[in-house]
């Protein structure tokens, strides 16, 4: 016992728990813009969708309905601009994370093998890889990395944290690489329908994988989009050969979604009106919150997609997280994402627009 999880760093969220009480025990209470959990309604449509499919008394099936599998195939098409899915082009699974944590385990990963990821990253990607044995790796630049042991590349565009959205040619560009020297490529595009200054495209694109999904596999979620984060609703599309080996695996050990969240997942990717009318309050909530830290003297970098602000005032991270809990602001610190993060924070603005607002005062106080 305690074999594999002494393998792991420590979970980064409980270092926060002093800070987030510091930043409740303001007068008026914490604005929470540090882990970036969807706060507003889960659109009627869904909700009627999910209670509609309550009465499921059957074990689902771990590859998905033949109507989640339409409708998986139909957005990456329509919204990816995807051509030519079929649907064992595409595998429901139960939220990116466990996705990210368990896929070097599920691709047989061991030791000898590598994981290469960016130097700024969602820390999962690095679990994942000392889950499986295997070695974390990290980059500046893909294309620069020894190929020699390397197994499994993820890409994360938009990336969390920076909000950094890669152009078409880097995407072209890895994609080359990453096929000449045999390494299976992930694209984590889970902010893809959050851009902001900047207009993301998937790797399924044609343009990006020339009309062929050989080697690569995306990773897409309808948390941020749909507000779907306690539903744990994800999905896979790409490489069939890759995606068929994870759905024997994934069929061995149980991974199903459950009935109720893939009839849900079908009305949310078939309705594009609660996208926009989301997307709006996020627009709005990230002017505010940008103008507030600016004025406040912080300097804002990337951010041209996702939920986060990447900022910094040139001081250690903690030293921000702290001053910033006085006036009951939590975030999250940069050093979360790697140590290229240690004078910026990350910034949510996930926050309802009374908290937004009340940020906003604070900060101009």
């Amino acid at each position: 016992m305690g074999a594999v999880s002494s393998r792991l760093p420590a979970f980064p969220w409980d270092r926060l728990e002093p800070y987030k009480a510091t930043a409740a025990a303001h007068p008026d209470g914490i604005v929470d813009l540090s882990v970036g959990t969807p706060v507003d309604p889960v659109p009627d449509l869904i909700q009627r969708a999910l209670t509609g499919a309550a009465d499921s008394p059957g074990y689902p099936t771990v590859w998905g309905t033949p109507a989640l599998r339409e409708a998986l195939t139909g957005w990456a098409e329509s919204r990816l601009g995807a051509k030519g899915l079929a649907d064992t082009n595409v595998l429901p699974v139960v939220g990116s994370k466990e996705l990210v944590a368990w896929l070097p385990t599920q691709l047989g990963l061991t030791t000898g093998d590598k994981v290469a990821y960016p130097r700024l990253a969602y820390p999962t990607y690095e679990v994942g890889a000392r889950l499986a044995g295997a070695e974390p790796v990290v980059y500046d630049d893909p294309t620069e990395l020894d190929p020699t042991g390397l197994k499994l590349l993820w890409l994360n565009s938009p990336s969390n944290p920076t909000g950094r959205v890669l152009s078409a040619d880097e995407l072209r560009r890895t994609v080359a690489w990453a096929r000449e020297h045999g390494v299976l490529l992930f694209s984590d595009e889970c902010y893809l329908e959050l851009g902001w200054e900047a207009d993301p495209v998937s790797v399924l694109h044609p343009d990006i994988c020339g009309g062929s999904y050989e080697g690569i596999v995306a990773v897409h979620s309808l948390s941020k989009r749909s507000n779907l984060a306690g539903y744990r609703a994800a999905f896979l599309a790409g490489d069939a050969a890759v995606l068929g080996e994870l759905l024997q695996i994934r069929k061995h050990g149980g991974m199903m979604v459950a009935a109720p969240v893939q009839a849900a997942t079908v009305a949310a990717l078939g309705d594009t009106a609660h996208v926009a009318e989301q997307r709006e309050r996020y627009a709005r909530r990230r002017a505010a919150l940008r103008t507030a830290f600016e004025a406040a003297g912080f300097r804002i970098e990337h951010s041209e997609a996702s939920l986060y602000l990447w900022a910094t005032r040139d001081e250690p991270c903690w030293d921000t997280v702290g001053e910033l809990s006085g006036r009951g602001i939590l975030v999250a610190p940069g050093d979360f994402y790697g140590t290229a993060g240690e004078r910026f924070v990350r910034i949510a603005f996930t926050a309802t627009d009374e908290r937004v607002a009340a940020a906003v005062r604070r900060l101009a106080d």
